[in-house]
Order: C-alpha cells, then sequence, then structure tokens
C-alpha cells in the first residue's frame, strides 16, 4: 500500500469571506486618512490600494483577525499587515487629543461636569516576566489598562495611554495629573467607586473628582455621609435638566 502524506486542504488552503461590524464612514474616514500620509510621505505604491488596506487593519483591530490570515485571502505577507497596522496606529494615535485641551474645549462649550472611568482591555496571555506586568489581579485576566472622559451625554473626549493591567485606576490617573488639569480648566468629574481617594483637596478647595462612599451588608451608610455627597454635588450650582437627566456645572 502506498502512503499518502500529502494534506487534505491542500497547499493552498481555503479563503472565507467575512462581514466587519463597521460603519462605511467609518471605513471611507480610515481610508482618508492612509491617502493623505502616503499623499505626504510622496509614496506612490502600496501592495493594496488604500480601501483595502483600512478594511484589513479594522478587522485586525475591531475583530482580532490574524494577520496571517487576512494575508493569506489578500496574496500579500503577514508582515506586510502587521506593518500596516502599525502605521494605521500611529497615525491614529498622532490625532488623539490631549488632555489639557480636550478639557479647555468643554470649558470654552459651557459645560462644568466629565465622567471618569477605567477599563481593562483584555490581550492574549504570554509566557515569561515581562507580561507578569500585564495581569490584573482585580479582573483575573492579561490586559492593558486605559482611562477615558466623556461627556455629560456620554461622548468620548480623551483616552489615556495603554498601561500594563496590574497599574491600579488612581495611580494611571495621578500619572496623567488628572485632577490639577481639572481644577485648571475650572471642572469637575464624576467617578465610581474605584477611584475613592483620587482627590485629595482640602476641606476648603472644591472637589475636583467626586465619588461615592463604600458600604457593605453590615455597615450601610450613615445620614451624615448621604449629606455629606449630595453638599459635594451641590458645591457649583448646577443647572438640572428633566430630559436625560444631565447635570451641567457653571
Amino acid at each position: 500500500m502506498k502512503e499518502n502524506n500529502d494534506p487534505v486542504e491542500g497547499p493552498d488552503g481555503v479563503v472565507c469571506t467575512a462581514r466587519l461590524p463597521l460603519s462605511s464612514a467609518t471605513l471611507n474616514w480610515l481610508a482618508g486618512l492612509i491617502r493623505g500620509h502616503l499623499k505626504k510621505i510622496r509614496s506612490r505604491w502600496r501592495a493594496l490600494p488604500p480601501g483595502r488596506i483600512a478594511a484589513l487593519v479594522l478587522a485586525v483591530l475591531r475583530c482580532d483577525q490574524r494577520p496571517g490570515d487576512l494575508a493569506g485571502g489578500n496574496g500579500i505577507h503577514r508582515t506586510t499587515v502587521t506593518r500596516w497596522v502599525r502605521a494605521v496606529v500611529g497615525l491614529l494615535a498622532a490625532r488623539a487629543p490631549r488632555l489639557d485641551r480636550a478639557l479647555k474645549e468643554i470649558a470654552r462649550k459651557g459645560g462644568g461636569m466629565v465622567l471618569l472611568d477605567g477599563t481593562l482591555i483584555r490581550t492574549r496571555r504570554r509566557s515569561g516576566k515581562e507580561n507578569r506586568k500585564n495581569y490584573s489581579g482585580k479582573s483575573k485576566c492579561h490586559g492593558l489598562l486605559v482611562i477615558a472622559l466623556t461627556d455629560d451625554r456620554g461622548r468620548l473626549l480623551w483616552v489615556s495611554a495603554a498601561r500594563p493591567g496590574r497599574t491600579s485606576e488612581i495611580t494611571a490617573c495621578r500619572h496623567d495629573q488628572l485632577t490639577a488639569k481639572l481644577r485648571a480648566a475650572g471642572l469637575g468629574a464624576i467617578a465610581d467607586l474605584g477611584f475613592v481617594g483620587l482627590d485629595d483637596s482640602g476641606p476648603d478647595t472644591g472637589p475636583a473628582v467626586i465619588t461615592g462612599y463604600k458600604a457593605a451588608r453590615n455597615r450601610p451608610l450613615t445620614r451624615g455621609k448621604v449629606t455629606s455627597l449630595v453638599c459635594r454635588l451641590a458645591s457649583r450650582p448646577a443647572e438640572t435638566s428633566s430630559v436625560g437627566r444631565r447635570c451641567r456645572w457653571r
């Protein structure tokens, strides 16, 4: 009997099409950004047009598709897709607003409040001592921590740099000097219980970051703490709208 060691799928593999949950406006915007960058550096040739490059990069960033699979279906090398992803990430990072400029823009438009929160972006687990700092004991997984600011309607204003997952949210905010920049812009922030202890202002200084109080089943909140929280929220004149339960400080 003759032994056959050829692969069942063949040497070329199988190519399948997929659908990305993205709008055409996002794809066109990113393609225009890539096209402008190529014109700026006077690059006359790429293996694929900017539109297809944008689709491949969004597939990697949004759906975590493997560059090798995308490269095989488009007739290019895996390192080419990886290089495009890194280049587009650099272009997007260059357009990100700075913290002080984003806060000044909110103050210029008449806003007085921002929402503060942090999230952990999960990553793949890798071995080695260098990856231990990416393990979050709070979330019990590997990832990168980012801090985000939104306006009172939930629209994203600013995102911090990605830090190792073991970094606490308070440490990340203090590294970015968040409270000092909030006071410089005349704004306040509302955060959850994970940011308790971030604002170290004195009793005579208005709070820059307002958080709640931690309560337990056998240790409920006292009337004094509830009154203190209400006073902190009302430390500045507020204009409350009944639509959307928005609150703007002046």
